[in-house]
């Protein structure tokens, strides 16, 4: 049995192969290059996807879809992203598009959506607007009621699939004054449109993600039926928004891993082929150190990533808070590694067009994967919109702890990857916590069993002593929490710095639970075996960790990472082996 050739294999991954399978090796790098700087459309990767009915995996089972199983379709959009965010992104608008409907709608809806979606229209997804941007409660388009016919006027920007969108959702403003309960939501089917109702506006040039259809539309008194296009009861549009930001939140960062999967790949291939002072680049300890350092980032992104995605499943009632730290931390964590990387490449991270071997190693290609990640941490809320959510959850959050709460009986199924996800219940999603999160209620009785692990092999003491250290951090953050008085919108700087803390322990306690969770299950794996996966990993967030141990651990991530890298694996913690070469 090799390193890779583990007993278990997780489902998710099972299908991220085999959409690797069905769009076989990726292009040409240069026509890549090419169709970015033309800021053209990836239509015939779009076509590719939709010829392998990936859209299925965004509708509900229940709705004819293939959705039932949320990691599965985060994988889908994982390995999509790790080949091209650019159309990962123009594809994957069409789940946001649908989502409120999956959470708020009428079975009805759901049932007219996922048609179109199975008919390949493309849905988009109509919230932000030029002068408020995230400020979504002082939108100004607006809904007049007449009778049974609702008129839409307003335009909406820098909206995904604004132009190629064949049904639209969009949220309006309802009551002169707004408010909380002043907006709904509605669908737009723009062939039930006369002309000029809908107008499409120019596209809007980007840093990254050239090619995608980022434009945005106006309506002019555009008619849909009050109730049959009406989202949720009246007054709940920006309730059903948030609810539904927590779903999309959590599976932008599959956008973010995948990102982080291409840039590795390219930086390892450059580095184990280019020599400096008559040494192999990734032989230099310095080099080898800075790669095995992004790769610990990567994994620790994964693993709460993984864990975030599965409490959709199992713990929805939290989802408020992990979706906002999972949004804020893994896309920011994930730019941070691609800077690393980017000096790892020196001039070649710059280049647009390399030509000759380089180009069939894809190092020209590292400078796009930078700039398109770039734009996934101002989807869904950008940081700052992140950070204030969590802000404004520390008083729940804080009396959920100080209440010394068990963690929620969902977080064991979460954390234990041979276990049945159940159906999501989109109903359970909550706007605020109401017992804390349950991944922080778990780290004391975590440490203890590492401790205890830790009695019966003592090479897992010092990732014991690392979890001890991370549980102390905690607790520690917690107590801050819980005296701060924050009253939002006048939120002190020093709040976010908090918030940021708390987006960090969420992570490393998730990092601890997937770990225990899985541990005899991959026993066979070196990165899990001795804990060295999450020694790595936990000491990227600064806890403190044993120096000869966290040697060890590097020394053993540098060689999975190259095996990964040549062997043709996805770069994670889990198996799955793809289908990539790239063609000069």
């Amino acid at each position: 049995m090799t390193a890779t050739d583990t007993t278990f294999r997780h489902a998710p991954m099972v299908a991220l192969e085999q959409l690797e399978h069905h769009l076989g090796p990726a292009g040409p790098a240069a026509e890549r290059s090419a169709d970015d700087l033309a800021e053209e459309f990836p239509v015939a990767d779009v076509a590719a996807l939709d010829a392998c009915d990936l859209a299925l995996h965004y509708v509900p089972e229940e709705y004819g879809g293939r959705l039932r199983d949320f990691e599965r379709s985060a994988a889908l959009i994982r390995a999509v992203a790790g080949r091209d965010l650019t159309v990962a992104i123009a594809h994957g608008k069409t789940f946001l598009g649908c989502v409120c409907v999956w959470v708020a709608g009428s079975a009805e809806q759901a049932r007219r959506v996922a048609a179109l979606v199975a008919a390949k229209v493309p849905v988009s997804w109509g919230l932000t607007e030029r002068e408020h941007g995230s400020d979504l409660v002082n939108g100004e388009l607006t809904a007049v009621v007449d009778g049974d016919v609702v008129r839409l006027t307003g335009e909406k920007y820098l909206i995904n699939n604004a132009t190629r969108g064949g049904l639209v959702t969009v949220l309006a403003r309802v009551t002169p004054e707004g408010g909380p309960r002043g907006f709904d939501v509605y669908l737009v089917q723009r062939d039930r449109l006369p002309g000029g109702a809908y107008e499409p506006l120019p596209k809007v040039p980007t840093v990254g993600i050239r090619g995608a259809d980022i434009s945005g539309f106006a309506l002019r008194e555009a008619e849909v039926h009050a109730v049959d296009d009406r989202v949720g009861e009246p007054g709940t549009g920006l309730e059903t928004v948030v609810r539904s930001l927590q779903l999309t939140r959590t599976l932008c960062s599959s956008l973010s891993l995948g990102a982080a999967d291409h840039g590795l790949v390219e930086a390892v291939r450059f580095a184990s082929g280019r020599e400096l002072y008559g040494k192999v680049l990734a032989d230099l300890p310095a080099a080898a150190r800075t790669l095995t350092e992004c790769y610990a980032d990567h994994l620790l992104n994964e693993a709460f990533a993984t864990v975030a995605t599965r409490l959709i499943h199992t713990v929805p009632g939290e989802l408020a808070t992990v979706s906002a730290a999972v949004k804020y931390l893994v896309p920011v964590r994930t730019e941070g590694l691609l800077a690393r990387l980017r000096g790892l490449l020196g001039a070649r991270a710059w280049l647009l067009d390399v030509r000759g071997d380089e180009v069939a190693q894809g190092v020209g290609e590292f400078q796009k994967v930078e700039r398109d990640h770039r734009i996934v941490s101002l989807f869904d809320g950008n940081t700052v919109v992140n950070l204030s959510s969590l802000v404004s959850q520390f008083p729940m959050v804080a009396r959920g702890h100080r209440a010394g709460r068990e963690p929620e009986p969902g977080l064991a199924v979460a954390a234990d990857l041979t276990a049945e996800l159940p159906p999501a219940d989109f109903a359970a999603l909550r706007l605020v916590p109401m017992k804390g999160v349950s991944v922080l209620h778990n780290l004391a009785p975590a440490a203890a069993e590492l401790a205890r692990l830790a009695a019966r092999d003592p090479d897992l003491t010092p990732v014991a002593g690392a979890v001890d250290a991370l549980l102390a951090g905690t607790r520690e953050l917690l107590g801050e929490i819980a005296v701060q008085p924050i009253v939002p919108p006048d939120v002190p700087p020093y709040a976010f710095a908090l918030a940021r803390r708390l987006a960090t322990m969420i992570a490393g306690a998730s990092a601890v639970a997937l770990w225990l969770g899985n541990q005899q299950a991959m026993s066979a794996d070196p990165l899990w075996r001795k804990g060295h996966w999450l020694l790595a990993a936990l000491a990227r967030l600064g806890v403190p960790a044993d120096d000869t141990a966290l040697d060890a651990s590097h020394a053993v991530l540098g060689t999975v990472l190259r095996d990964q890298v040549f062997g043709s694996r996805l770069t994670s913690l889990l198996h799955a082996r793809l289908v990539r070469e790239r063609t000069a």
